[in-house]
């Protein structure tokens, strides 16, 4: 079970450092960007790993999980966007017309833009508006910081919004695998020790 719950805050951590690469840089490679958006389509999974494709595709994820908990190479700011979003997820799972809410709104884009890629640009125009009828309703709000320049611009911030759908969706994951703060905040050497063994099984497995 605790080897989930690392899969699952693996999912958060790696979206929510593409959200930090997005709102610094401009944008992040669309590679790196598909299991996470994938994992938001994926609201049933035999697996933790299912949601997010396989361990292999929460290398990027598993290497910032670590260097979170690794105090000398964190990063504040995608500390604050991910305690901001479990506090957010844990409202959520209070709120049930707005759970279901995005539920239904996942589903429908999945048929009405169903083939098409999900890192396409309209695929996150439209999970960023039901970002905004659903989890913008919470407070307070995920505040993301960066270049200004970029938080302005509408494809920026339509991918950050939908970025923050997928660590949402991996932070209801560890919600549901047992997971809260306090357990990361006790359990974070083990979950560290643990995520270097899935790192290491992603290298050994060449993906």
């Amino acid at each position: 079970m605790r080897e989930e719950r690392v899969i699952a805050l693996a999912g958060l951590f790696q979206a929510v450092a593409l959200v930090r690469t997005v709102a610094v840089r401009g944008g992040a490679d669309p590679f790196a960007m598909q299991p996470s958006l994938a994992s938001i389509f994926k609201i049933d999974a035999d697996s933790p790993a299912d949601v997010f494709g396989g361990v292999g595709n929460l290398r990027p994820g598993l290497e910032t999980l670590i260097a979170q908990l690794d105090s000398d190479k964190r990063d504040l700011s995608v500390t604050r966007v991910a305690i901001s979003v479990m506090r957010v997820e844990s409202k959520l799972a209070r709120r049930p017309a707005i759970l279901s809410k995005l539920r239904t709104g996942i589903e429908a884009t999945a048929r009405q833009l169903g083939g098409i890629d999900v890192t396409d640009p309209l695929i996150a125009a439209r999970l960023a508006q039901l970002y905004v009828e659903t989890i913008s309703t919470l407070q307070p709000r995920i505040v993301v910081e960066g270049n200004p320049q970029f938080l302005r611009q509408e494809a920026q911030i339509a991918q950050i919004r939908t970025l923050l759908l997928a660590a949402i969706r991996a932070a209801v994951l560890w919600r549901q695998l047992g997971g809260s703060q306090w357990r990361l905040i006790f359990r974070h050497k083990q979950y560290s020790m643990m995520a270097r063994g899935l790192l290491a099984q992603c290298t050994l497995s060449g993906t």
